[in-house]
Protein backbone atom coordinates (compact mmCIF):
# COMPACT_ATOMS: atom_id res chain seq x y z
CA UNK A 1 0.00 0.00 0.00
CA UNK A 2 1.53 3.41 -0.90
CA UNK A 3 1.25 6.03 1.60
CA UNK A 4 3.03 8.82 0.33
CA UNK A 5 3.99 8.92 -3.62
CA UNK A 6 7.20 8.52 -4.63
CA UNK A 7 8.69 11.08 -6.26
CA UNK A 8 8.23 10.36 -10.08
CA UNK A 9 10.67 12.27 -12.90
CA UNK A 10 7.52 12.36 -15.64
CA UNK A 11 4.97 13.15 -13.25
CA UNK A 12 2.13 13.23 -15.89
CA UNK A 13 2.57 9.53 -15.76
CA UNK A 14 1.94 8.92 -12.54
CA UNK A 15 -1.61 7.55 -11.72
CA UNK A 16 -2.84 9.47 -8.54
CA UNK A 17 -6.11 8.41 -9.04
CA UNK A 18 -5.37 5.12 -7.73
CA UNK A 19 -2.10 5.63 -6.03
CA UNK A 20 -3.13 8.72 -3.98
CA UNK A 21 -0.46 11.26 -2.85
CA UNK A 22 -0.92 11.23 0.99
CA UNK A 23 0.38 11.35 4.53
CA UNK A 24 -0.74 10.50 8.19
CA UNK A 25 0.03 13.45 10.58
CA UNK A 26 -1.25 12.66 13.33
CA UNK A 27 -3.84 9.48 15.06
CA UNK A 28 -5.59 9.84 18.10
CA UNK A 29 -6.76 7.57 20.19
CA UNK A 30 -8.65 7.02 23.75
CA UNK A 31 -7.64 4.40 26.20
CA UNK A 32 -9.62 3.41 29.21
CA UNK A 33 -7.98 1.06 32.13
CA UNK A 34 -9.80 -0.70 35.09
CA UNK A 35 -8.86 0.96 38.00
CA UNK A 36 -9.79 0.50 42.06
CA UNK A 37 -10.05 3.78 43.00
CA UNK A 38 -8.52 7.02 41.17
CA UNK A 39 -5.42 7.66 39.80
CA UNK A 40 -3.33 9.47 42.35
CA UNK A 41 -1.78 11.98 39.30
CA UNK A 42 0.24 13.46 42.01
CA UNK A 43 2.34 10.31 42.97
CA UNK A 44 2.93 10.06 38.85
CA UNK A 45 4.29 13.64 38.71
CA UNK A 46 6.56 13.01 41.72
CA UNK A 47 7.63 9.90 40.19
CA UNK A 48 8.46 11.28 36.86
CA UNK A 49 10.64 14.39 36.38
CA UNK A 50 9.48 14.38 32.92
CA UNK A 51 5.51 14.60 33.03
CA UNK A 52 3.60 17.57 33.36
CA UNK A 53 0.77 18.04 35.96
CA UNK A 54 -0.93 21.51 36.85
CA UNK A 55 -4.36 20.59 38.27
CA UNK A 56 -5.57 24.35 38.65
CA UNK A 57 -4.95 24.44 34.96
CA UNK A 58 -5.86 21.92 33.43
CA UNK A 59 -7.02 18.36 34.83
CA UNK A 60 -4.94 15.76 33.46
CA UNK A 61 -1.62 14.79 34.12
CA UNK A 62 0.65 15.36 30.23
CA UNK A 63 3.19 12.30 29.35
CA UNK A 64 5.54 12.16 26.62
CA UNK A 65 6.65 9.32 25.10
CA UNK A 66 10.08 9.30 22.86
CA UNK A 67 9.90 6.35 20.76
CA UNK A 68 7.17 6.09 19.32
CA UNK A 69 6.85 9.78 19.51
CA UNK A 70 3.46 10.72 21.10
CA UNK A 71 1.81 12.70 23.63
CA UNK A 72 -0.91 11.01 26.32
CA UNK A 73 -2.71 12.88 28.45
CA UNK A 74 -3.97 10.65 31.70
CA UNK A 75 -6.98 11.46 33.67
CA UNK A 76 -7.62 10.12 37.45
CA UNK A 77 -10.46 8.00 36.31
CA UNK A 78 -8.50 5.85 34.36
CA UNK A 79 -9.31 7.47 31.00
CA UNK A 80 -5.96 8.84 28.59
CA UNK A 81 -6.34 10.25 25.55
CA UNK A 82 -3.19 9.61 23.12
CA UNK A 83 -1.97 12.41 19.96
CA UNK A 84 0.90 12.86 17.99
CA UNK A 85 1.16 8.95 16.49
CA UNK A 86 2.15 8.52 13.18
CA UNK A 87 0.72 4.92 12.92
CA UNK A 88 -2.41 3.19 14.31
CA UNK A 89 0.32 0.57 14.94
CA UNK A 90 2.18 2.54 17.42
CA UNK A 91 -0.78 2.77 19.83
CA UNK A 92 0.05 -0.65 21.44
CA UNK A 93 3.72 -0.02 22.64
CA UNK A 94 3.54 3.88 23.39
CA UNK A 95 0.26 2.77 25.58
CA UNK A 96 2.85 0.35 27.18
CA UNK A 97 5.16 2.50 28.04
CA UNK A 98 2.89 5.19 29.66
CA UNK A 99 1.05 2.02 31.95
CA UNK A 100 4.59 0.94 32.97
CA UNK A 101 5.25 4.16 34.11
CA UNK A 102 2.20 4.43 35.66
CA UNK A 103 2.93 1.27 37.55
CA UNK A 104 6.52 2.43 38.48
CA UNK A 105 4.80 5.25 40.22
CA UNK A 106 2.91 2.35 42.69
CA UNK A 107 -0.24 2.75 41.00
CA UNK A 108 -1.71 -0.25 39.72
CA UNK A 109 -4.37 -0.44 37.17
CA UNK A 110 -6.21 -3.41 34.94
CA UNK A 111 -5.15 -3.85 30.93
CA UNK A 112 -5.73 -0.89 28.78
CA UNK A 113 -8.61 -1.05 25.75
CA UNK A 114 -7.11 0.91 22.90
CA UNK A 115 -9.60 2.36 20.92
CA UNK A 116 -8.14 5.06 17.41
CA UNK A 117 -11.02 7.53 17.24
CA UNK A 118 -9.33 10.09 14.70
CA UNK A 119 -6.62 9.94 11.86
CA UNK A 120 -5.60 13.21 10.50
CA UNK A 121 -3.87 12.89 6.85
CA UNK A 122 -2.89 15.68 4.33
CA UNK A 123 -2.33 14.86 1.06
CA UNK A 124 -1.56 16.28 -2.57
CA UNK A 125 -4.48 16.07 -5.57
CA UNK A 126 -2.01 17.50 -8.17
CA UNK A 127 -4.51 19.68 -9.94
CA UNK A 128 -5.88 23.24 -9.05
CA UNK A 129 -9.55 23.05 -8.03
CA UNK A 130 -12.30 25.72 -8.72
CA UNK A 131 -13.37 26.30 -5.15
CA UNK A 132 -16.50 28.11 -6.37
CA UNK A 133 -17.34 25.78 -8.39
CA UNK A 134 -16.96 22.64 -6.17
CA UNK A 135 -19.30 24.58 -3.51
CA UNK A 136 -22.29 24.18 -6.22
CA UNK A 137 -21.60 20.89 -7.51
CA UNK A 138 -20.15 18.79 -4.49
CA UNK A 139 -23.49 17.83 -2.56
CA UNK A 140 -22.19 18.46 1.40
CA UNK A 141 -20.00 21.00 0.70
CA UNK A 142 -19.14 24.53 2.09
CA UNK A 143 -17.07 27.22 1.02
CA UNK A 144 -16.54 30.66 3.02
CA UNK A 145 -13.38 32.42 1.70
CA UNK A 146 -14.21 35.39 4.14
CA UNK A 147 -13.99 33.31 6.81
CA UNK A 148 -11.93 30.40 5.75
CA UNK A 149 -9.51 29.78 2.60
CA UNK A 150 -10.70 26.10 1.75
CA UNK A 151 -13.57 24.19 0.71
CA UNK A 152 -14.92 21.72 3.90
CA UNK A 153 -16.30 18.91 2.14
CA UNK A 154 -18.18 16.22 4.22
CA UNK A 155 -17.70 13.20 2.23
CA UNK A 156 -20.35 10.64 3.31
CA UNK A 157 -19.06 7.16 2.37
CA UNK A 158 -16.29 6.71 3.99
CA UNK A 159 -17.22 9.63 6.29
CA UNK A 160 -14.48 11.88 6.25
CA UNK A 161 -14.25 14.95 6.47
CA UNK A 162 -11.99 17.09 3.67
CA UNK A 163 -10.21 20.44 3.71
CA UNK A 164 -10.01 21.28 -0.13
CA UNK A 165 -7.37 24.56 -1.01
CA UNK A 166 -7.34 26.22 -4.64
CA UNK A 167 -3.64 24.55 -4.72
CA UNK A 168 -5.16 21.11 -4.56
CA UNK A 169 -3.57 20.55 -1.32
CA UNK A 170 -6.02 18.58 1.11
CA UNK A 171 -6.48 17.95 4.89
CA UNK A 172 -8.31 14.80 5.57
CA UNK A 173 -9.69 13.99 9.19
CA UNK A 174 -12.66 11.53 10.30
CA UNK A 175 -11.49 8.34 9.40
CA UNK A 176 -10.24 5.68 12.20
CA UNK A 177 -7.71 3.70 9.63
CA UNK A 178 -5.26 4.59 7.02
CA UNK A 179 -7.32 2.15 4.29
CA UNK A 180 -10.50 4.86 4.67
CA UNK A 181 -8.06 7.51 4.11
CA UNK A 182 -6.58 5.82 0.99
CA UNK A 183 -10.15 4.91 -0.62
CA UNK A 184 -11.39 8.27 0.60
CA UNK A 185 -8.55 10.61 -1.32
CA UNK A 186 -8.88 8.09 -4.52
CA UNK A 187 -12.80 8.90 -4.33
CA UNK A 188 -11.93 12.28 -3.84
CA UNK A 189 -9.88 12.59 -7.08
CA UNK A 190 -12.29 10.72 -9.32
CA UNK A 191 -14.72 13.03 -8.00
CA UNK A 192 -13.25 16.47 -9.07
CA UNK A 193 -12.49 15.49 -12.69
CA UNK A 194 -15.62 14.07 -13.15
CA UNK A 195 -17.28 17.25 -11.49
CA UNK A 196 -15.25 19.30 -13.92
CA UNK A 197 -13.65 21.43 -11.54
CA UNK A 198 -10.10 20.03 -11.64
CA UNK A 199 -7.79 22.87 -13.06
CA UNK A 200 -4.25 22.39 -14.97
CA UNK A 201 -1.69 23.13 -13.06
CA UNK A 202 0.75 25.98 -14.70
CA UNK A 203 -2.12 27.39 -16.80
CA UNK A 204 -3.23 31.03 -16.15
CA UNK A 205 -5.57 31.41 -13.35
CA UNK A 206 -6.26 33.52 -10.28
CA UNK A 207 -5.82 31.08 -7.88
CA UNK A 208 -3.24 32.07 -5.00
CA UNK A 209 -1.12 29.50 -2.89
CA UNK A 210 -1.98 28.12 0.21
CA UNK A 211 0.19 27.40 3.40
CA UNK A 212 -1.41 25.12 5.93
CA UNK A 213 -0.33 22.46 8.03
Amino acid sequence: MIEMAEENSNEEDYDYSENPDFKIENVVATVVVEIEEKIDLTKIARKHVDVEYNPERFPGLVMRIEKPKATILIFSTGKMVVTGMRKASEAEAVVDKAIKKIKKAGINVGEPEITIQNIVASGDLHTHVDLNMGAIVMEYAMYEPEVFPGLIYRMQVPKTVFLIFSTGKIVCTGTKNKEDVRVAVIKLNKEIRELDIARERGAPAEYQDITFI
